[in-house]
């Protein structure tokens, strides 16, 4: 892990009334725990720590973080099982695996099941950290400095300030990065998108080729987006993806 120097010179994020950000750390390493809640909490952040599923479910639950950081091994209920359940439980709460497990296919699995990004072990603590202001940016706490933060598209509304979507009026609850996504469409609305423009824009970093990251979140994006009315989101054949407003 490299030394974390270059985050002293960047903006300190906080929450939106002003109070320190809210992080929760999940694993079962002292050493590895210890050193990121020093990091994060020289970022200006409330960090907790958890070192099991058990601990990190009721932690979550009642400090409500604004970003997690989630080992999938852990001693009792490894990190999917946490994550399917605070997601059961309707919490939107950025999620960034952390794991030894350096396969594609796992990074793909802890994606699946709502997880919002993915580093291995060992790892950059500056990445790590970078990661987690991104994520913050891009959740309820980010602030849009765009002149116009009102985005719709046909009956589909998308407010950047408030984070809050809508269809024909229906609010729809999406993760952060669900948001990126549909933001991402909804700004280049009837052009379409390839895997590979959307990769770089949502998730801002090469998943190894591995486009099917995107086809998942396009599946979520469909299932509460395109269930309210005639679909939105078109898949062009060989191309990539694109919105169109319903005529």
């Amino acid at each position: 892990m490299s030394n974390h120097s270059s985050a002293a010179a960047q903006s300190r994020l906080t929450r939106i009334d002003g109070s320190p950000i809210r992080a929760v750390v999940v694993d079962d390493e002292d050493s590895l725990t210890d050193l990121l809640s020093m990091a994060l909490r020289y970022e200006g952040w409330d960090v907790r720590i958890a070192s099991d599923g058990a601990a990190a479910l009721s932690t979550i639950r009642e400090f409500k973080p604004d970003v997690v950081v989630l080992d999938i091994m852990l001693p009792d209920i490894d990190g999917v099982q946490v994550l399917t359940r605070l997601r059961a439980d309707n919490l939107q709460t950025p999620i960034l695996f952390l794991t030894a497990k350096d396969s594609l296919d796992d990074r793909i699995a802890g994606l699946t099941v709502g997880g919002d990004d993915y580093v291995t072990k060992p790892f950059s603590l500056e990445e790590l950290v970078a990661r987690l202001r991104g994520l913050i940016r891009r959740s309820h706490l980010a602030v849009s400095d765009a002149d116009d933060s009102f985005v719709q598209v046909g009956d589909l509304t998308l407010d950047e300030d408030s984070y809050e979507v809508a269809r024909g009026g229906v609010p729809i609850e999406l993760t952060a990065t669900e948001f990126e996504l549909l933001r991402y469409l909804m700004r280049n609305p009837r052009r379409v998108l390839s895997k590979h423009q959307i990769l770089d824009r949502v998730w801002s970093y090469d998943f190894g080729g591995k486009s099917s990251v995107v086809e998942i979140y396009i599946s979520y994006l469909r299932k509460k987006v395109d269930t309210l009315g005639e679909p939105m989101i078109h898949t062009v054949r060989g191309v990539g993806y694109v919105l169109k407003p319903v005529r």
